[in-house]
């Protein structure tokens, strides 16, 4: 492993930020901390850093016990959100600035910073300063200077969060294509799901400082383990209910968190959630049969119909009160004639049910 991060605890004041968090990054992986603002996940970076001290737990790299060690020896690179180049120097001199500090001759910084231009598709704005660079060339910039000392580790925290989307979803490609080819170990910090998603083979999520589950982006996707993973991660309904007091399916299927089986009976009655992806829910007309014959079929008004780009959504209101949207392609809704008012069935698909502390 790469990097093991051990049972991390960190308190500001009062405020516990970080909360038993375990995971562990494998040489050459990418992995992201995912999860929304003010969960934990900078804290629990720049403790690997070296630039917080955990309360409780410790920081393993490469099978070394670097809890204490001091930044400078801990052979990681870091690339901030803001860039923090220096603006008094040239992009070359910014690149450089690590080596020089390591007391490299000359020579042999001219010629890593022309490496590292050129690899960062920055040639020829050498002597450049940064503010005559545009974000995304900052960014560039910013990551070329921690690659310079050929750090075992890269940490990036939310570095595409000060440009525009277009210019993100650029850099995202390129910075992905670049861990390959070098096999950079990454540990990106994001509240971004769509960038998690994009660029890890491994996500963290967390939440109030907490880690809720660790996967891939389908397994997050696709089995979420907890409600907040589950509302969190895509775009999903939320409806409430009751699991049948008479051995319904819902109670037979019900699992604990951990996987075992509840008792018998345990959970007739017991308050539920459901969390359905907008896509996942399938509009019936007209006597439609589902395409899933397991799908949970119910009667709902169409409230309002509008079209993002290729994409219908639909705003549902079910025959509770409960209210749902629905996303299909624009053509199919064109074909289905759906309007405003019109009583139809929705059939929900693989939807991920919580039952208290159980899961379904």
């Amino acid at each position: 492993m790469a990097i093991v991060a051990e049972h991390l605890d960190k308190r500001f004041g009062t405020e516990r930020v970080v909360d038993d968090v375990s995971f562990d990054v494998k040489e050459g992986e990418f992995v992201a901390l995912l999860g929304p603002s003010g969960g934990g996940k900078s804290t629990v970076l720049r403790i690997i850093a070296g630039l917080e001290a955990p309360d409780v737990g410790r920081v393993l790299i490469f099978d070394r016990d670097a809890t204490n060690e001091k930044v400078q020896d801990r052979a990681v690179g870091f690339v901030f959100q803001h860039y923090a180049l220096f603006k008094h120097m040239t992009v070359r001199q910014n690149i450089g600035f690590g080596l020089e500090v390591r007391g490299e001759k000359r020579a042999a910084v001219a010629r890593a910073v022309d490496e590292l231009l050129e690899l960062v598709q920055l040639r020829g704005l050498g002597d450049r300063f940064p503010s005559q660079l545009s974000g995304g060339q900052r960014q560039r910039v910013a990551l070329a200077r921690a690659l310079a000392p050929r750090p075992a580790v890269i940490l990036l925290d939310e570095p595409f969060g000060a440009l525009d989307a277009k210019v993100r979803v650029e850099l995202r490609s390129w910075l992905k294509q670049l861990q390959r080819e070098r096999g950079i170990t990454c540990i990106f910090v994001t509240h971004d799901q769509e960038e998690a998603m994009d660029l890890a083979d491994r996500v963290v999520i967390l939440h109030r400082g907490k880690v809720e589950q660790i996967g891939t982006p389908d397994e997050v996707y696709d089995q979420p383990k907890t409600p907040f993973v589950a509302s969190f991660v895509g775009s999903s309904n939320v409806l409430s209910g009751a699991v049948a007091k008479d051995g319904a399916e819902l109670a037979l299927s019900a699992k604990r968190t951990d996987g075992s089986d509840p008792p018998p009976g345990e959970l007739d009655g017991a308050d539920i959630r459901a969390f359905v992806r907008h896509h996942e829910i399938e509009i019936l007309k007209n006597g439609d049969v589902p395409s899933d014959a397991n799908a949970l079929v119910m009667t709902a008004t169409v409230v309002r119909l509008s079209r993002i780009g290729w994409v219908a959504k639909v705003d549902l209101t079910l025959a509770d009160g409960q209210s749902m949207i629905a996303e299909l392609p624009k053509e199919k809704a064109a074909s289905m004639q759906i309007a405003e008012g019109d009583r139809v069935r929705v059939a929900l698909r693989s939807p991920h049910l919580f039952v208290d502390d159980y899961a379904i």
